[in-house]
């Protein structure tokens, strides 16, 4: 049996549609307003949580912008319209604040449950593609979601217009994320499996290698010595210490090669002469996405760490928190 084989025309039209879709996207800057800080206020100043509901492919829209909510800092899920009317609306309290999708903004399903809502006392943001539907004039603010056409070739199957009620729903719980202070290891909190939750929630001592594991020189040591541990350790780096353990500096390869390049005399040297003095630290009680936006900014890629009085207790590279999931 033969295979169906795709013209060059797809080509063309998958291009549209992600035109038309980022068109779509872009004008709703426009309409970033005192209608969005009216939704932002109601949803911040909420003492409940907040319901999403929708029905049809708004419905699929709206579990997505629930479970955002949800994972940036404001408690939400979604309600299905239908099983509302059915004995889910004793979910909905006075406290609570409603986000309803509707490209029409007349879909029967929720504009037959919006009058109970309502009279709970529960606040109504409304998302749709037409400022004078019922939906948007019942509601206590509203989102203009609104597309010049569906990237649909029938202007039919919702396609821009589910995008942009997304899109929308992405900017509100961003700003409500902003407005909270809701900070990296709050969203690791809310996402503890996976990659996020191992990113923001390990620590450097969970990272970090210790013992005989970490090279170290006294600052009286010779070039070749110093060299020598750097490559024993196998991170690019020794730390210079005292008989203590205290932080003197480090010695790395980039110091080696910088004393080659003044002309030093190495063997008269000791590393104490090259190392670099004062370096960065980190406390093993520091989140492993810190190391990594420490070495980032100082563009740096082995970092000591120590403890409160600045004595080493381990050190760890890149390919460390490479291993530990950080990057």
């Amino acid at each position: 049996m033969s295979q169906i084989q795709p013209s060059l025309k797809a080509l063309d039209l998958a291009r549209q549609v992600l035109r038309i879709e980022g068109d779509a996207v872009l004008a709703l800057i426009e309409r970033i307003d005192n209608a969005f800080l009216d939704a932002l206020s109601l949803v911040l100043n909420c003492h409940g949580r907040v319901i999403v509901t929708g029905i049809g492919k708004s419905g699929h829209i709206g579990h997505k912008i629930a479970a955002t909510l949800a994972s940036t800092g404001t408690p939400a899920f979604f309600v299905h319209p239908a099983e509302a009317s059915h004995g889910d609306l004793g979910m909905i309290t006075p406290d609570d604040v409603l986000i309803a999708l509707s490209n029409s903004g007349e879909s029967n399903e929720l504009l037959n449950i919006l009058p109970y809502v309502k009279r709970r006392g529960a606040k109504v943001i409304a998302i749709t593609g037409n400022p004078q539907s019922s939906l948007a004039l019942d509601a206590d603010a509203h989102l203009n979601s609104a597309v010049a056409q569906e990237a649909c070739p029938l202007n039919l199957a919702p396609t821009a217009s589910t995008t942009a009620a997304l899109a929308l729903g992405d900017a509100l719980a961003v700003a409500l994320l902003d407005a909270k202070g809701f900070g990296a290891e709050d969203f690791a909190l809310s996402h503890p499996g996976g990659s996020l939750g191992r990113q923001f929630l390990s620590r450097i001592r969970d990272a970090m290698r210790t013992g005989d594991a970490v090279a170290t020189v006294p600052p009286y040591a010779s070039i070749a010595e110093a060299s020598h541990e750097i490559s024993r350790g196998g991170i690019g780096m020794a730390v210079v210490i005292t008989p203590e353990r205290k932080i003197l500096g480090i010695f790395t390869d980039g110091d080696l090669r910088r004393a080659i390049v003044k002309g030093a005399d190495l063997k008269n040297l000791t590393v104490a002469d090259i190392m670099t003095s004062q370096p960065r630290v980190i406390s093993p009680d520091k989140l492993t996405a810190e190391a990594v936006e420490m070495m980032d900014t100082h563009r740096i890629n082995q970092i000591p760490v120590a403890d409160e009085n600045g004595h080493l207790i381990g050190a760890l590279n890149m390919h460390d928190l490479f291993k530990a999931n950080a990057l």
